[in-house]
C-alpha cells in the first residue's frame, strides 16, 4: 500500500500545507495502516452531505480526544474538482489530519481509474498491503460508523491490543446485532485458503493419532501373545 504513493507528494490538509515527499516520510504515515481513498468532488451534493459523517467517524479513530493510540488508519482524499478553488473549498471542510494530492497532480485521475471509481463520494479501503478491503464504504460508514473499521482491521489482521475507544471501557465485548453479517463481508479468497489448510492439518492430525493407537493395540497383542497380560 506504501508502493501506491511512494515517488509521490502527499499535503497535510493542516494550515501549513506541509508536503510529505520523501520515502521515509511516505513509509512512517502509510505504513502498517488501513488506508481509505475518498474519491469526491465539491460540486456533489452527496458529498457535501457525507462530509460531516466521514470527519466524525476518522475523528473518533484519530483524536486523542476519543482514542488513546490513533495510527492504525490513513485518509487520503483524491479531488475530482474542476478546479483548484473548489478544491481548496472542500478540503476546508474536511480533518485536518486529511493527506490529500495536490491539484495539478494527474495520478489523481490515475487512481480513479485504477480503483473504477464510477461515481462519487467513493471510498476506497486498503489493506497495509495493497489489497482492495471495501471498493466502497461509504454505506458502511453511514450505517455502521466506526464499528466497521473493527471488521476492517480483523480482516486485514491488523490488531492492535492497545486500539481501545475511550466509550468502550466499560462495554469491552459488546459488539452489534449485525457484526457477524458485516465481519463475513470481508472475508476474503484468503481467509477460506486457510480454513481449508486448518482442516488438512487436522485432518493428518486425527489420521496419525489413529495410526499410532493402532500401532499401539498391536504391541500389546503381541506383548499378549508372549504371556504378558496382567490381571486387575
Amino acid at each position: 500500500m506504501v508502493d501506491l504513493f511512494l515517488n509521490r507528494v502527499l499535503v497535510e490538509n493542516n494550515t501549513d500545507q506541509d508536503e510529505l515527499n520523501t520515502e521515509r516520510e511516505i513509509v512512517g504515515i502509510l505504513e502498517n495502516r488501513i488506508l481509505m481513498l475518498f474519491f469526491a468532488s465539491s460540486e456533489c451534493e452527496n458529498c457535501q452531505e457525507f462530509i460531516p459523517v466521514l470527519n466524525d467517524f476518522f475523528k473518533r479513530l484519530k483524536d486523542p480526544a476519543y482514542i488513546e493510540y490513533p495510527k492504525l488508519l490513513a485518509l487520503v482524499y483524491i479531488s475530482l474538482d474542476k478546479s483548484e478553488a473548489q478544491q481548496e473549498r472542500f478540503l476546508n471542510e474536511l480533518h485536518k489530519k486529511v493527506l490529500f494530492l495536490a491539484f495539478e497532480d494527474p495520478y489523481r485521475n490515475e487512481l480513479k481509474a485504477m480503483f473504477k471509481v464510477k461515481s462519487v463520494p467513493t471510498v476506497v479501503v486498503l489493506r497495509p498491503d495493497g489489497s482492495v478491503l471495501s471498493p466502497n464504504a461509504v454505506q458502511d460508514i453511514c450505517s455502521y460508523g466506526i464499528d466497521c473499521f473493527r471488521d476492517w482491521q480483523e480482516s486485514a489482521e491488523v490488531i492492535e491490543r492497545s486500539f481501545m475507544l475511550n466509550e468502550d471501557f466499560d462495554n469491552l465485548n459488546m459488539r452489534s446485532a449485525t457484526d457477524p453479517v458485516r465481519r463475513l463481508k470481508y472475508k476474503t479468497e484468503d481467509d477460506k485458503r486457510k480454513k481449508r489448510w486448518w482442516k488438512l492439518w487436522v485432518k493428518g492430525k486425527d489420521e496419525n493419532e489413529e495410526e499410532e493407537k493402532d500401532g499401539a493395540w498391536d504391541r500389546k497383542r503381541k506383548d499378549g501373545d508372549k504371556g504378558i497380560w496382567r490381571i486387575r
